[in-house]
């Protein structure tokens, strides 16, 4: 096990596990890049698709959870060599996560409007919004459901199959994209917003399909409901919770950030699409780690193999580190060309280059905080990531928002406010990483 540490092995689990993990914020990012440059009403489009897509990736951050709850779990049974008796937890969670999704669709289509209008949306961008969500909706289930199968790959120490499913998805999604947002006159006509809604979810489909096949073929885990309830449904339940309620704090800051974005008007939210989606892609490429931390800390924990796990905190730390660093450095190089891959708008990329050197310093620290996340979901300590995150949301970000605010700052307050909020998240995360296993290895010792 020691030699799973190596750069070599780590890379193994975390380049795949990146690749797969930019999937959803790729799907979003492909829909604004390409409705971005629309011939009509493009600035309108391009705000619409990123308020939907901020209010999709709350419900999917919500519940992508489970999927570090059940890999969590799975990987502490591979550490401990008992997996036989988990075997029908994976399909039981795949239906109640996917049961689900097929609730929220129910729930929220009557409402559809009313939840934009709390955006601050209105008007031709209320109306685009209302047209994308109804028709991009439909995918959330398949989604759901390829996250729960991601999670049992991961915690069997499997990031490769989760790759070629995203990378599918992905490649499915842009050919989609550009066939149904311009048409192919005379045979079918340019379908605008409504057109990327239907490839997201055509290319989330085929993804629920290959999760499933492959998992059948790959592994021995099968998907076929068996009674009695897994003892470990219950856990993974509270996992869950915990998850859930940290989620909502986080997407209190998201919520925030689009709101204020908005009610500054169509050019300033147009301008923090780009920049919050490009954020995102950081967020879930730096995942890569996070989720090589997630998987190889749970079967440590499993094994009781404290002395490799502190190791496993101090390696990842690095490459989190200067992962981000390395982020920050490709970004000030683009700096231009990346913002009109978006949009050719000056107005709006006059706001997004005012704020985009913002996100770029603050990938370092996203770095930190993202692997320490992916650590201490492996570890299945779901309380601690709740605690913190509701501090830092509650008590810094939210107070920073509003003081910056005040001084009109606009979106150079949203994410100076992100900035403290992502501080806020790692260093406290290492310090009680550390305040855990150093006695357990010391212990060890004597």
């Amino acid at each position: 096990m020691k030699d799973s540490l190596s750069f070599k092995n780590i890379n193994k689990l975390a380049i795949p596990a990146l690749i797969s993990g930019v999937s959803e914020p790729l799907l979003s990012l492909t829909d604004v890049a390409i409705v971005g440059n629309i011939k009509e009403h493009a600035t309108e489009s391009l705000a619409a698709v990123g308020i939907v897509t901020t209010f999709l990736s709350m419900l999917i951050w919500v519940l992508r959870q489970t999927r570090s709850a059940l890999s969590a779990i799975v990987s502490q049974y591979l550490g401990a060599e008992k997996l036989d008796e988990i075997e029908n937890l994976p399909a039981q969670t795949a239906y109640l996560i996917t049961s689900l999704g097929i609730f929220i669709i129910f729930l929220t289509l009557p409402f559809t409007e009313e939840i934009f209008k709390l955006y601050n949306a209105s008007d031709t961008i209320l109306a685009y919004c209302v047209e994308y969500y109804k028709i991009r909706i439909f995918g959330f289930p398949f989604t759901l459901f390829t996250i729960s199968v991601f999670g049992t790959f991961r915690g069997l120490q499997n990031t490769f199959y989760p790759m070629l499913i995203a990378i599918t998805g992905m490649v499915v999604n842009i050919i989609f994209d550009f066939l149904f947002v311009f048409g192919l006159e005379p045979l079918m006509p340019a379908m605008g917003v409504k057109g990327a809604a239907l490839a997201s979810v055509l290319a989330q489909m085929i993804m629920a399909v290959m999760s499933v096949v492959l998992l059948l073929q790959k592994t021995r885990i099968s998907m076929r409901l068996r009674l009695p309830v897994n003892k470990e449904l219950k856990r993974f339940m509270q996992m869950v919770l915990n998850l859930f309620i940290r989620t909502l704090a986080l997407n209190v800051t998201l919520y925030l950030g689009t709101s204020f974005a908005t009610a500054y008007g169509e050019s300033f939210i147009a301008a923090y699409t780009i920049a919050i989606n490009i954020w995102f892609l950081g967020a879930f490429l730096i995942d890569g780690y996070a989720s090589a931390g997630n998987i190889l800390s749970g079967r440590l924990y499993g094994a009781k193999d404290y002395k490799l796990l502190l190791k496993l905190g101090n390696t990842l730390m690095k490459y989190g580190f200067v992962f981000g660093i390395i982020m920050a450095i490709i970004g000030f190089t683009f700096y231009k060309p990346i913002g009109t891959i978006f949009t050719s708008d000056k107005e709006v990329l006059e706001k997004f280059y005012s704020v985009f050197w913002i996100v770029l310093l603050m990938q370092p620290f996203c770095g930190l905080a993202f692997i320490f996340d992916g650590i201490f979901k492996g570890l299945g300590k779901m309380k601690q990531l709740r605690n913190l995150l509701l501090v830092a949301t509650f008590t810094v970000y939210v107070p920073a928002l509003w003081m910056l605010n005040q001084f009109d700052y606009k979106l150079k307050a949203i994410f100076i406010a992100m900035t403290f909020w992502i501080v806020a998240r790692s260093f406290p995360l290492i310090y009680q990483f550390r305040k855990i296993f150093l006695p357990l290895v010391d212990e060890r010792k004597n």
